[in-house]
């Protein structure tokens, strides 16, 4: 009987390289027209630069970012104070507080939000005579007042649902066992229930703060002078494009400062779940 010396039998050579794949073509491929869409981009702010042009509207800008920045954070942080009691009444046990809850949430999140902001800033003037009687017409006369008041009620509604969600994935046992040590409902949402369900709920509060200060331009169409507003009225004085260029960088600035330092966030937040390595 014969043998077979294996060492003589040939293998195939191995690559030591990642293999060429489709899909990753396609990401080289999408890599380099980034790569040409950006280098277009600086050599049309490079050859368009205007001094006198960037120092006469630039300084306007940036305060019409201020303008954005406070709109979007005043809007979050009271839309979150409104979410959480509107996260509670989706998950009530009574049908009329849960329906009343849903078609706030449903009339929110399911209109545009330009539509919103039309609604109550045309739509306070029809009622001035009751809004004076109320005393309340100081504020909807105020085109900011009414950009931050429409703002704040549709990400409430976005809030209450990312909210509504983490809180029903926190685990059943979680309850039982609150309840087992005596805890009463209220201390249990505050300590066991509401710290678990913010670090699920913490990527989707990212989009919707990114999804805010994107639609934060809708501002400007309610004469809000903004980003938005102040690159509008700087391109009906000067009809130069490169001031939307300008407003888009600026727009891309502040959403991926607020991406990184989330992702930071998270990270520090969720370091107890990430198992160690051996």
């Amino acid at each position: 009987m014969s043998t077979v010396d294996i060492t003589a039998v040939e293998r195939p050579e191995v690559s030591s390289g990642r293999p060429w794949t489709t899909g990753r073509v396609v990401g080289i491929g999408v890599l380099a027209l980034y790569a040409l869409i950006a280098f277009f981009l600086i050599r049309m702010i490079v050859v368009n630069y205007d001094t006198e042009f960037v120092g006469r509207y630039l300084p306007r800008m940036l305060g019409g970012l201020w303008i954005t920045i406070q709109l979007c954070t005043s809007a979050i942080v009271m839309g979150a104070v409104i979410a959480f009691p509107l996260a509670l009444a989706r998950t009530h046990t009574s049908r009329i507080i849960r329906g009343a809850a849903y078609g706030y949430v449903y009339f929110f999140r399911g209109t545009p939000l330009i539509a919103q902001a039309f609604l109550v800033y045309y739509g306070a003037g029809q009622f001035r005579p009751v809004l004076q009687d109320w005393g309340l017409w100081w504020f909807f006369r105020d085109a900011y007042n009414c950009a931050l008041f429409t703002f704040t009620l549709n990400t409430a509604a976005y809030q209450a649902e990312i909210l509504r969600g983490a809180i029903a994935n926190v685990h059943k046992g979680q309850w039982e066992g609150a309840h087992a040590l005596g805890l009463s409902k209220l201390i249990t949402y505050v300590r066991v229930i509401l710290p678990q369900a913010f670090i699920t709920a913490l990527r989707p509060y990212g989009n919707e703060i990114i999804f805010m200060i994107k639609g934060s331009a809708v501002a400007s169409i309610i004469t809000v002078f903004d980003l938005m507003g102040e690159t509008k009225l700087a391109y009906s004085r000067s009809y130069d494009f490169q001031v939307y260029l300008w407003a888009a960088i600026m727009y891309l600035a502040m959403v991926e400062v607020l991406r990184r330092c989330w992702d930071k966030l998270e990270v520090r937040l969720t370091r107890h779940l990430k198992r160690s390595e051996e």
